[in-house]
């Protein structure tokens, strides 16, 4: 399971010294845990992988924020968070793979623009996770015009 990888990956980092990581992984252990309990049960690899996104989210406003004060000591650190919690996150689609699933969609229901919101749900969980919703409307848009 995801969660027992990245509790044994931050007992390696705690071993080795390596601060940031062993403080980015428990950034994201903490999150998982609050989301159990928020949830009250354990999580599955699937919404392990919705937190690790938020927290992905978090970490990339928290960078652009520190780039536009030109706070150079914390950018450094911010996209190294960024890359430890992509490593645990699975192979994002291209726009290609995104587009042929869209194209299979719409030739399954004929779909129109007008019916984009029905559409986003049938595409979606084909999509489970692998890439942003937000880049899969505008490519969906696009198709549907």
């Amino acid at each position: 399971m995801l969660t027992d990888t990245i509790q044994s990956d931050l007992e390696a980092a705690i071993r080795a010294h390596d601060r940031d990581r062993a403080t980015c992984l428990r950034m994201v252990l903490s999150a998982i845990k609050y989301k159990q309990v928020d949830m009250h049960k354990d999580l599955d690899d699937q919404e392990v992988i919705k937190v690790l996104r938020s927290q992905v989210k978090q970490v990339s406003e928290s960078l652009e924020q520190f780039t536009r004060g030109k706070r150079d000591d914390l950018v450094e650190k911010e996209e190294n968070n960024l890359k430890i919690l992509k490593a645990y996150l699975p192979r994002e689609l291209s726009s290609e793979e995104i587009t042929a699933i869209a194209q299979q969609v719409i030739s399954e229901t004929g779909a129109t623009k007008k019916e984009m919101g029905t559409f986003m749900k049938q595409v979606m969980p084909r999509i489970a996770g692998r890439a942003d919703g937000k880049v899969v409307r505008d490519l969906v848009s696009n198709l549907l015009t």
